[in-house]
């Protein structure tokens, strides 16, 4: 199939391509700024670094900062264990979430061979994700030393409370950008398979290219209209004198 061919095609078809791209850009736009709940990320930093025992030094060398990085993968098990979260409820009863929900809602990453941790806690108000995130920091520290024997946790940074942020779910320029994007691949491929799927032919061309057979005659086609105008173009037409639709004959 030639270029043109496809041209073609998607002419024939032009309305239904933009009547989904269309319906695609409305919806996206009305979901996302009317049915979509916006959800906050705060995020704090611990750092893990070994501390020297009384009357050392303290030295960092490759040793200690790989202890601390290996200690990292056991503290972010410990950071949503039960352990952690309950004392959170108990200090903080005010944070309104159980120590499961704020469980399943947080997050603890570290970038390779760092000693620093990013504690996210997502929520749908961000002054709950950053109060929550902050205590979880606080608690955490507090608790480390009973849990591990270890005093190595410093808090790094904690979650803003004074700023408001945008929602983290919410762009409705970029899913509009997708919607357009992906409507018009959509309605494109719906345009060449409904003509695939259509073994009709519409053109002489089409006949010649397929049959291969000269075509003799063409019949118009002929709407409604046409044969309710020829009707009263004939009915307007008055016989003239002495014309009728029989002749008599005078003996």
């Amino acid at each position: 199939m030639e270029l043109k061919q496809y041209f073609r095609i998607i002419q024939k078809k032009w309305w239904l391509i933009v009547a989904i791209v269309v319906i695609a850009f409305a919806a996206t736009g009305v979901k996302s700024l009317y049915f979509t709940t916006p959800i906050y990320s705060a995020n704090a930093k611990l750092i893990v670094n070994q501390s020297a025992s009384v009357g050392e030094v303290a030295t960092l060398n490759a040793g200690t900062i790989q202890t601390s990085i290996i200690l990292i993968n056991s503290y972010k098990e410990i950071i949503r264990s039960s352990a952690i979260m309950n004392k959170v409820v108990e200090k903080f009863p005010g944070l309104g979430s159980t120590s499961r929900e704020m469980s399943s809602m947080i997050s603890v990453t570290s970038a390779n061979n760092s000693q620093v941790m990013n504690l996210v806690y997502q929520d749908t108000s961000y002054a709950k994700a950053a109060a929550i995130v902050n205590a979880v920091s606080m608690v955490f520290k507090e608790e480390i030393p009973h849990i591990m024997n270890a005093d190595n946790i410093t808090i790094l940074s904690e979650a803003d409370t004074t700023i408001t942020p945008s929602p983290i779910n919410i762009n409705p320029i970029m899913n509009i950008l997708i919607s357009l994007v992906v409507s018009l691949m959509l309605a494109i491929g719906l345009v060449f398979l409904l003509d695939y799927l259509d073994d009709t032919l519409k053109t002489e061309a089409e006949i010649v290219e397929i049959m291969d057979v000269s075509v003799l005659a063409v019949v118009g086609k002929i709407t409604k209209g046409d044969l309710k105008i020829s009707r009263r173009a004939k009915a307007l037409q008055k016989p003239k004198v002495g014309e009728s639709k029989y002749a008599s004959i005078n003996q």
